[in-house]
């Protein structure tokens, strides 16, 4: 099979429908917080706001929809429809990876979906690995430009590169390519993971070099390791792959972890993120925002209406946890001591 750009997003999109891609017997880690019921809570409920800003930008809510798709004809109606929910609810959107953009016109109007989310902070999305393969600071700004993103967010991968069919595998030297981004591009640039995590570690060695914001996307939502061997028509890589579905590093202590070496980069909260209660734990550990993908994927591929019906389901979520225990704003969830672990 070619492993065209296209076809392979298109494919990405149909498993993470269909298909069993979450890894095994590895959990986000949500499992073992816990809220601390606060029966009176002194506060009204109307009261209760989740105004948040990220970037600068004012939002209605803390949430965001993480990269999942573009560059094939699914991905333009999926990403149309996730813009204008986005823009409904005050959420904030980032794009799936922009390499086909760059190296394609076909579907670039995926991509495009400023003018359905004219308010949204749009985040665009490329592969680090792709600055060892012929991309810089040009096609950065390309990408900025078609898209009229606000920010970009570099994405590693590493595990599924090596999966992938003609996957990028060469990650040597990538942190001073990064640094060189973060100084000359004319928009911050963060740094995310796609399913493995980012620790404390490495979060702080992208931060010295100039990185805007982090998202952890930690383990125990997809797994692109079980999404590229679904793909595999290669038997070797098929096997080796299933020595990885138990592999990476809980979203919980990516969190800690990352907000222990960083007191001020903002941090996104992504990774199996599935209820408002979910990420009404990641801000009180110590994230600014949550970021949901394939939790809201099947709802974007058929309209914008079911998307937002979701969405507001975790907006309610997010308000009853921080109702019942007594936090009004998102400072007093970060603030709170009534989390506990383990």
């Amino acid at each position: 099979m070619t492993d065209n750009i296209n076809e392979r997003k298109s494919e990405h999109i149909k498993l993470c429908l269909t298909d069993q891609v979450t890894g095994d017997n590895i959990a986000t880690g949500f499992e073992t917080v816990r809220f601390i019921h606060n029966a009176l809570p002194e506060i009204d409920f109307a009261d209760i706001t989740t105004e948040a800003n990220f970037l600068g930008k004012s939002r209605a809510t803390p949430f965001l929809i993480s990269s999942m798709t573009g560059g094939a004809a699914l991905a333009e109606t999926i990403n149309r429809n996730l813009a204008t929910a986005a823009e409904a609810k005050g959420w904030t959107i980032a794009l799936g990876s922009t390499r086909a953009l760059v190296e394609s016109k076909e579907y670039r109007a995926s991509f495009q979906v400023r003018e359905y989310a004219p308010n949204t902070p749009i985040i665009a999305n490329l592969g680090a690995v792709q600055l060892n393969y012929g991309f810089g600071i040009e096609e950065c700004r390309k990408i900025i430009d078609i898209t009229n993103a606000n920010a970009l967010v570099l994405h590693l991968n590493t595990i599924q590169e090596v999966i992938q069919q003609g996957g990028n595998t060469n990650f040597k030297d990538l942190l001073s390519k990064i640094e060189q981004i973060c100084k000359q591009l004319e928009v911050p640039v963060g740094v995310k993971e796609v399913g493995w995590g980012i620790d404390g570690t490495v979060a702080k060695r992208l931060a010295d070099v100039g990185v805007s914001f982090i998202d952890v996307a930690g383990a125990g939502g997809t797994s692109w390791s079980q999404v590229e061997k679904l793909r595999s028509k290669e038997p070797i890589k098929k096997q080796a792959a299933e020595a990885f579905s138990e592999w990476g590093i809980p979203t919980v202590d990516c969190i800690m972890t990352v907000r222990q070496e960083l007191n001020q980069l903002p941090v996104i909260a992504s990774g199996g993120m599935k209820t408002g209660l979910d990420a009404a734990k990641a801000i009180a550990l110590g994230a600014n925002m949550a970021g949901f993908g394939r939790s809201i994927l099947k709802a974007a591929t058929e309209s914008s209406e079911q998307l937002i019906e979701i969405m507001e389901i975790k907006e309610l979520e997010l308000r009853m946890a921080m109702f019942a225990i007594g936090a009004q704003s998102l400072d007093d969830l970060q603030a709170t001591n009534r989390l506990v672990k383990g």
